[in-house]
């Protein structure tokens, strides 16, 4: 009698331009970036390196923590609070306390991928609190579809405030914002059953979310996440002053949604957010070259760091009664 066998499921492997994409981008940012600066450099009488390099002498570093600290941490909990109010809505009551190592500790692993992050939150909340996974995954993709409209909205508020300034790629924003805001609509419709009312796909647990969701939601998380933004205007217009350049707030509201786009782009060292504050303020590619390097890698390190401290109780959570 042959023995009876449990089929293993194959893990395909990622396709290769998936792996070899992000790092062309960021060799095709980087490489830009080198031209601007060497060019400003050169005009200058001096070389790229040195050039770079005195850009950061001049900065006022202890400053500049003093302003980067707290708004790291202010981010960080109003990013819990989203999570926490989408898995109350479509999953279990979870203290928003209990949040916050999830969160935290899934900052490590957004070091190099944000998405897996979220697909750490959803195993978590699976393993503790016995939510189907599916059910939770559902939610991280609709924090994620929120994050998209997030970051679209506020990128057309802020080419409006300063349209005169940006570079022409980005005046299709406000096409772009149509077409999103008509899918919008095509897709409420379908998850209420006014489109496709026999379709079986909407019933899928992965789509969990969006079958429960109200339309009112999906604005909803879009106001509780802005805080984020408006603080960040202000912290970004004064830390970009310790570096040599003035700017306001408002018109740190106009530049940072483009930004931040840029930022979700996959690629190492958030080249191409990096290389958009070069696009955004040409007149100055070394210092805003350097700005760009450290306020992004350093947030997504410190967040990290947030992350350790947290890791322990996370753990504990997850593997204490194994």
């Amino acid at each position: 009698m042959a023995e009876a066998t449990t089929a293993v499921p194959v893990r395909k492997k990622p396709h290769p331009a998936a792996r070899i994409l992000p790092w062309l981008i960021t060799i095709g940012c980087f490489a830009f970036l080198w031209t601007r600066i060497d060019g400003a450099a050169r005009r200058q009488g001096s070389s790229a390196i040195p050039y770079l390099a005195s850009v950061f002498e001049k900065v006022d570093w202890w400053s500049w923590l003093a302003l980067m600290v707290p708004y790291s941490l202010f981010f960080f909990l109003v990013d819990s609070a989203v999570v926490w109010r989408v898995v109350n809505w479509f999953n279990a009551r979870v203290p928003y306390t209990d949040v916050l190592p999830v969160r935290a500790s899934t900052y490590i692993l957004s070091i190099l991928n944000e998405q897996i992050g979220k697909g750490v939150m959803a195993y978590y909340l699976n393993r503790r609190d016995g939510v189907p996974g599916w059910q939770v995954g559902s939610s991280m993709l609709f924090v994620m579809f929120c994050e998209f409209y997030y970051l679209l909205t506020w990128a057309c508020v802020g080419a409006a405030l300063r349209w005169e300034r940006i570079p022409e790629a980005f005046r299709v924003l406000p096409w772009v914002a149509l077409v999103a805001l008509a899918f919008f609509a095509l897709w409420v419709a379908y998850f209420r059953g006014a489109i496709a009312p026999g379709s079986q796909l909407r019933e899928r647990q992965i789509l969990h979310a969006f079958r429960q969701a109200r339309w009112w939601q999906y604005p909803a998380i879009i106001a509780l996440r802005s805080p984020a933004l408006i603080s960040a205007a202000f912290v970004y217009a004064a830390a970009l002053r310790l570096f040599g350049i003035e700017s306001s707030a408002l018109e740190m509201l106009g530049v940072l949604p483009l930004v931040f786009f840029g930022a979700a782009t996959p690629g190492p060292m958030r080249a191409v957010a990096i290389s958009m504050w070069v696009l955004l303020f040409p007149d100055h590619p070394a210092e805003m070259a350097a700005f760009g390097l450290v306020m992004h890698n350093f947030f997504i390190f410190f967040n990290a760091a947030i992350g350790l401290v947290f890791l322990r109780r996370a753990n504990r959570e997850l593997f204490g009664g194994a």
